[in-house]
């Protein structure tokens, strides 16, 4: 009689072809009941294993206990296990092709022992209850290129911490608790969107997150995959988006993890050339074999599908581009046209982004990609990469130079802030001020500012303005919303105990008031994939460090956007007469020096009045208006004056 397998025929043939898009339902550790018997069943990809067997606390971790079935060609191992119970600690063992003895964590594990433990532990993530059901339908219709997005980044182990214990000294919250925190912050201040650091498991506290040994389990530091859930569902009901790190350029060699995983190269390439960065000392994955491209698309769905995220910000996408990424001659092979673009990512990517993208309309796939790469975020069918948005570096790199310069030297290299415009609408970009901008010698937002502290916060106020100013997302890293004065790490908690003293408080409600006019203006997201959508009014007032320009909103498509009169339904249920806003634009005016300049006049594209609503200290509460006049400045017909204070900001709508 033939053994009956779950693992069928149909599963080998779709993981053979790498579209085994919920081959995490099948793979890993499951509850189930077989002749009337509860128990777990077991299944591992372990293609070059002589034999594996499923040890753990329900058997006394005796290698010869359970041994598990090939289950066919492609190489998966299963087995059932009776009275193997939720929240049991296991490991596959493994008899490696050479006769290694392998003690291996499961790669589709839902839930991790607590570090330093390295076993998997059993985990039923269906016995969660989701109450965001209107924010998964509205997300359905989310559309980055005209919607905002102003993201939070956050280090959840060290963005709060309790007070020391004996019952836990790490100080962590709970991904409940932390719920309830991060989002009373987030609505407080007017982000659109977290991303969180660190999510899926990995052994090593410094690596950040990045160095992942479970990317199917949520890190058990701060609690279980259903606290995970509550923290996502408990966000949306908030009406605030999720975005999570994603990390499919590498893996780390510990012996419990991925590397070498039957004795072989099995999710990594065989040739060091290819499966190694040198400079990281981790693995390189095989994005040409069927197998390995499936566990990260299923993996990649697995977090959007069944945790509801929002988006992956893919991390290292440049490293996977590139074949001689971080290599010297000798360390790295040439693709089949003796070039150096990884072919095998290329294609990778385009399969990732167009079947997540495709299954989950209004979900976001974000690339940290560091280099000129074309089309990162263009169509597959038109040869592009197929991502939503694209962090960008090169804007970053000049913002940060150019702020740290002394006022006196920012005249001899005023293009470091006007040459990412000519560039601003070839990708669709996310401006960022990340973690990694804030550490490793770096200083924080607020120390890499010139001058005494109170000019560091003069500086820091009219560079986050330019920012908000600039086509673009936008993403701060914790901490730099209030002038976070030490680098970050991930040991302490940020230095919240700063907001206690003045200049602290104000600039974070100036990023405050910032965020609010963001979320307001159409003119300020609407049109960030739009030429039309920004205007110079002055790209060359290089000798003043003064920066003029206009954000538009979208060219109004029907009478209510025109201001006529529509009908509206009033408290009381009647139906009245009320005037329809009309889209408003927005004029910036940035003084980067520390000058004031009491006779100023800027030039203005319309004869009207303009409206100031926020400056140097924030929204102002009493507007005041300026007159256009007929009068020539920076080549417009029509200007006004303005007493524009040292390191003053002008924010005026029309």
């Amino acid at each position: 009689m033939a053994e009956k397998f779950q693992f069928t025929e149909y599963d080998q043939y779709l993981l053979g072809q790498g579209t085994h898009y919920e081959i995490y339902h099948k793979l890993g550790a499951h509850l189930t009941t077989e002749d009337g018997e509860d128990g777990v069943y077991f299944a591992v990809w372990a293609p070059n294993a002589r034999q594996v067997s499923v040890i753990g606390e329900f058997n006394g971790w005796d290698t010869q206990a359970n041994p598990l079935t090939k289950a066919g060609p492609i190489g998966v191992f299963e087995g059932f296990v009776p009275d193997a119970k939720i929240g049991q600690l296991y490991k596959y063992f493994i008899i490696g092709m050479h006769g290694e003895e392998l003690f291996k964590a499961d790669p589709y594990g839902f839930e991790c022992e607590r570090r330093p433990g390295t076993a998997s532990r059993i985990a039923d993530i269906s016995n969660f209850t989701w109450t965001d059901d209107a924010w998964m339908e509205a997300r359905q219709k989310f559309d980055e290129k005209k919607d905002a997005m102003a993201i939070y980044e956050v280090h959840p182990g060290s963005w709060m911490k309790h007070p020391w214990s004996k019952d836990n000294e790490e100080g962590f919250y709970n991904y409940r608790e932390f719920a309830v925190r991060l989002t009373k912050y987030v609505l407080e201040m007017g982000y659109t969107h977290v991303e969180l650091m660190g999510i899926a498991e990995h052994p090593f506290d410094g690596s950040w997150g990045y160095q992942v040994t479970g990317y199917f389990a949520p890190t058990s530091r701060y609690g279980s995959p259903l606290d995970f859930k509550y923290l996502v569902n408990h966000l949306h009901r908030n009406g605030i988006g999720v975005i999570l790190d994603w990390v499919p350029a590498h893996f780390p060699k510990d012996a419990h993890g991925l590397a070498n995983f039957d004795g072989t190269a099995v999710y990594e390439h065989e040739d060091p050339r290819q499966g190694e960065h040198p400079d990281w000392g981790t693995k390189i994955f095989n994005y040409g074999r069927p197998e390995v491209k499936n566990f990260l698309i299923s993996n990649a769905l697995y977090w959007i599908e069944e945790y509801h995220v929002d988006g992956l910000r893919v991390d290292a996408v440049a490293s996977m581009l590139y074949l001689d990424y971080g290599k010297r001659d000798g360390q790295w092979v040439a693709n089949k046209y003796g070039g150096n673009e990884n072919l095998e990512a290329i294609e990778f990517f385009k399969h990732l982004n167009s079947c997540l993208l495709g299954r989950n309309h209004g979900s976001v796939m974000i690339a940290e990609e560091s280099t000129a790469w074309p089309k990162v975020t263009a169509k597959p069918e038109d040869d592009g990469l197929g991502f939503s948005l694209k962090w960008n570096m090169g804007w970053m790199n000049d913002f940060l130079e150019y702020m740290k310069l002394d006022p006196y030297f920012r005249k001899f290299n005023h293009n470091m802030m006007t040459f990412s415009l000519t560039y601003a609408y070839s990708e669709r970009y996310v401006l960022v001020l990340s973690h990694d901008e804030v550490v490793h010698l770096k200083c924080s937002m607020l120390s890499k500012m010139p001058g005494e502290l109170d000019e560091k916060f003069k500086n820091l106020k009219v560079g986050y303005t330019y920012m908000f100013g600039h086509p673009g997302k936008k993403l701060l890293f914790m901490g730099q919303d209030f002038g976070q004065l030490r680098e970050w790490s991930e040991e302490r908690e940020i230095d919240w105990f700063l907001l206690e003293e003045k200049g602290h408080q104000k600039l974070q409600s100036f990023v405050r008031d910032l965020l609010t006019i963001y979320r307001k203006y159409p003119a300020l997201y609407a049109m960030d994939t739009d030429w039309n959508g920004f205007e110079w009014i002055n790209a060359d007032d290089a000798d003043r460090s003064i920066f003029s320009f206009v954000r538009k909103a979208p060219v109004a498509e029907n009478d209510a956007e025109k201001g006529t009169m529509v009908e509206k339904v009033s408290k009381s249920g009647k139906l009245k007469k009320v005037k329809a806003n009309k889209p408003v634009n927005l004029l910036f005016v940035c003084n980067f020096t520390p000058v004031f300049r009491p006779d100023y006049r800027v030039g203005v594209p319309e004869l009207k009045n303009y409206t100031l609503i926020m400056d140097e200290n924030g929204l102002l509460e009493k507007k005041q208006k300026f007159k256009a006049v007929e009068s020539e400045c920076d080549k417009r017909p029509y200007s006004f004056d303005y007493p524009l204070p040292a390191y003053g900001v002008a924010v005026f709508t029309y």
